[in-house]
């Protein structure tokens, strides 16, 4: 990877790609096995961006510790964070179904899933933050400055 912008970095651009690609497999394999139920709530989704807000805060929280973002940190960000849990999760589908289930349910229940989505993804990124923060202060320093 170069120095160059990521937008303009092929080697970056080639490695989101590959990483969005399998993280939306993963996701659509997910929702075809568990398929949410016409007017319900969407389970699969809302675990799918709750998990992936907890990932992403832990995999950021990580790698920033382990030192600066270049070379191998950069692309597992890059790859990983962008890439794979940026496929993985969707906030697009969550419009979707927040729209869907406020027209064939009540009209509170599309908003409350909406919100509760938001809410318990930050509360869930931040958790992985918090997880790793908490793991790192139990190691000793010199594993992690030795990377």
């Amino acid at each position: 990877m170069t120095g160059r912008p990521t937008h303009k970095d092929p080697v970056a651009l080639l490695l989101i790609g590959l990483g969005g690609a399998l993280g939306t497999g993963i996701r659509s394999l997910l929702e075809q096995g568990h398929p949410a139920p016409s007017g319900g709530w969407p389970w699969t989704t809302f675990a799918i961006n709750v998990t992936g807000a907890f990932v992403l805060g832990a995999l950021l929280e990580g790698l920033s510790r382990s030192g600066p973002d270049t070379g191998w940190r950069r692309r597992a960000r890059l790859t990983l964070g962008t890439g794979v849990l940026g496929g993985y999760t969707t906030y697009s589908t969550l419009a979707v179904e927040t729209v869907g289930i406020t027209t064939l349910t009540h009209p509170l229940t599309g908003p409350a899933y909406a919100v509760a989505s938001v809410v318990l993804g930050v509360l869930a990124s931040a958790g992985g933050f918090l997880l790793v923060r908490g793991i790192a202060r139990h190691r000793p320093t010199s594993s992690l400055a030795a990377r």
